[in-house]
């Protein structure tokens, strides 16, 4: 009996060596280099034509964020400074929903983030081929001395 189940454990750890060493190895990042990059045959289909924007565009966040955005007392006793990356979903109606910090700065500030987040009126939404899809976006929000604001969705960047 101790034989057969030394032979089934040994069975049992070859046959997950031999699995393990038909993994293929993980693919290296592809580096885009200008001249050399082709703009793609067929778009991916789950890419947007045109991207979420903020009602009034990027001077009108930079305005949004400077009337409601509370520079935590607490961040500026230590003076950090900085940016909070969020990230969020635009839906096909534009209201926003899953926000979460992806950097966080500070644990006031992330709060502060989140509730200015939560007080942004409906972007207009992405859309594709003319029809309003959800996409997903990253935004850098600004504490203290934080240059200046990039918007940021997908491979395209708004400055």
């Amino acid at each position: 009996m101790k034989h057969a189940f030394f032979i089934f454990v040994l069975l049992t750890l070859l046959a997950q060596a031999a699995q393990a060493q038909q993994t293929p190895a993980p693919k290296q990042p592809i580096t885009l280099q200008p001249g050399r990059m082709q703009a793609q045959a067929r778009p991916a289909p789950n890419r947007p034509d045109v991207p979420p924007q903020f009602p009034g565009g990027v001077q009108a966040l930079s305005t949004f964020f400077q009337q409601n955005l509370k520079y935590p007392e607490a961040a500026s006793v230590k003076q950090i400074s900085g940016n909070v990356v969020m990230t969020f979903t635009v839906e096909a109606d534009g209201h926003l929903t899953n926000p979460s910090v992806v950097q966080p700065l500070s644990p006031e500030c992330d709060t502060e983030a989140l509730r200015v987040l939560g007080q942004m009126p409906a972007w207009k939404p992405a859309t594709r081929q003319g029809q309003p899809i959800a996409t997903q976006v990253r935004l850098p929000i600004p504490f203290g001395n934080s240059e200046g604001l990039k918007v940021e969705q997908g491979k395209n960047k708004f400055e």
